[in-house]
């Protein structure tokens, strides 16, 4: 490493240990060598990356949906069913998934490149033991929706996109795996070229399956998921085969004895991914539950869900882009042993999300119709009770942004630490034992509908990202995460 003062944001931590206050904190200063600033760049540096290619992902469904709004209202409402319905499992294992990055940061942190290589290599053993079963569960969506009261015809329609979307699930949460290690090494950008090229062949697949465009068959909403189980592949396929060519990746040989038995990494990666999962459970268990309300409500309302729901989709990628990155700065700080470091890594991504999200509200209060327009086309004029709840619900959204990313913020702090049980229960209990009661009451028993609804998102989210921040606001008392400061 360079002297005191120097940073370079590919190395495991920054070199530039200050005086401290009492309290372990570090005097905020601007100046362009003081911690902050280098902190800042360094962030940055490594969020970018991770936030331009979860926006890219998300675009594989927003493309679905913009597609399918202009097959009509009934395939865009099953788009929402379908898709977040799916979103519920890949969410799930995700969190399970993207544990990798925080051990693989600590290990690597340390110096100890044999414990990032198993890591990776059991991060696919649980991609794939998270994915299958799921895949079966999928399988049967159509009955389970008709038993969640939805009608016959969304459900059908349904079934048909997620019997073709379910087979690339295994392959989505391989990308979480192989990206987690990227990310803990800090060059994410191979990530977002690939998910960007992943992006423009949906778009592709989209306008010929779906509508059977220069002589392909019109599968209809089938298509679009077809459409994304080959982007998912292929994405996945691409990734792999980049990683065994690097130079600087292949010499951690992650598919070398790919089949040996590694079980204490692969628990260690439960152990701590497990309640990541389920936080995220929680989370999106939530917004899936205010499609099914609003299902029950009207296919208007439900299609003006889907629409808002893709627009905070988007925003809500940067926080949590910024949350990988703090998850893999603080860890990297973690095992290195730098107790300031820690919390200036933490607060720093809290702080950035913060005023992105303060942006995005700004945007849907006073700037929804442009948003909207783009989901539906020139179908928006056919669809005026559509236009109508969208507007309302993208203003729910504005009020409830800055809590949104800042609870994304605050759990991805935390899992730096490996911090991830007390996160699970906060989530447990703002999402389902606050929001969803809100939900249900504001909506029906109040006679809101679909605001009603989404003011139980609001509340919930509220409450998890206070508990989060006074969490890690008092991150030294978290049994297991002592640290010593460096000299």
């Amino acid at each position: 490493m360079a002297g005191a003062g120097n940073f370079n944001v590919f190395e495991r931590r920054p070199v530039n240990n200050q005086p401290t206050h009492p309290g372990d904190s570090t005097s905020i200063n601007w100046s362009a060598s003081s911690p902050w600033r280098i902190e800042l760049r360094a962030t940055f540096t490594l969020a970018l990356p991770i936030i331009l290619t979860q926006i890219a992902q998300v675009g594989i469904r927003a493309v679905d949906t913009i597609f399918l709004g202009r097959l009509g209202t009934p395939e865009l409402a099953a788009g929402a069913l379908g898709g977040n319905f799916y979103f519920l499992f890949y969410l799930f294992g995700l969190g399970v998934v993207v544990s990798v990055s925080a051990l693989a940061a600590r290990a690597h942190g340390a110096g100890n490149a044999d414990e990032v290589r198993r890591f990776v290599r059991q991060g696919l053993w649980a991609a794939t033991a998270v994915g299958a079963p799921f895949i079966i569960v999928l399988w049967q969506i159509e009955p389970i929706l008709k038993l969640l009261g939805q009608s016959t015809e969304n459900s059908t329609l349904a079934s048909d996109y997620m019997q073709m979307m379910m087979w690339g699930l295994i392959p989505s949460l391989g990308i979480v795996a192989l990206r987690s290690f990227i990310s803990a090494l800090s060059r994410p950008r191979s990530v977002l070229v690939i998910t960007v090229l992943g992006v423009s062949v949906n778009s592709i697949g989209d306008y010929l399956l779906i509508f059977g465009n220069h002589g392909f068959p019109a599968l209809g909403i089938a298509g679009a998921g077809l459409s994304s189980s080959i982007v998912n592949i292929l994405m996945f396929s691409a990734l792999l085969i980049y990683i065994v060519r690097d130079n600087q990746f292949r010499q951690y040989a992650i598919l070398h004895r790919i089949w040996h038995t590694d079980w204490a990494k692969f628990f260690e990666i439960f152990r701590v991914g497990l309640p990541i999962g389920t936080s995220l459970l929680f989370e999106v268990g939530l917004f899936f539950s205010a499609s099914i309300l609003l299902g029950l409500i009207s296919t208007e309302q439900l299609a003006a869900h889907q629409i808002a729901m893709q627009c905070i989709s988007f925003t809500f990628m940067v926080p949590l882009g910024l949350a990988q990155a703090a998850t893999i700065r603080v860890g990297l700080a973690a095992g290195a042993q730098d107790r300031i470091a820690v919390g200036r890594s933490g607060w720093m991504a809290i702080l950035l999300g913060g005023i992105f999200m303060v942006a995005a509200s700004y945007v849907f209060w006073f700037h929804p119709l442009p948003l909207i327009y783009v989901f539906l086309g020139e179908r928006a004029a056919d669809s005026p009770e559509v236009v109508k709840f969208a507007v309302l619900l993208l203003a729910v959204a504005a009020i409830f942004q800055l809590a949104d990313g800042l609870q994304a913020l605050a759990a991805g702090a935390l899992r730096g630490l490996r911090d991830t049980r007390t996160p699970m229960f906060i989530a447990l209990f703002g999402f389902w034992i606050v929001g969803f009661p809100v939900s249900a009451l504001f909506g029906f028993w109040l006679d809101f509908e679909g605001v009603g609804v989404w003011s139980g998102l609001a509340v919930g989210l509220a409450v998890v990202a206070g508990l989060l921040l006074v969490r890690f606001y008092n991150w030294r008392k978290i049994p297991g995460a002592t640290i010593r400061t460096q000299p």
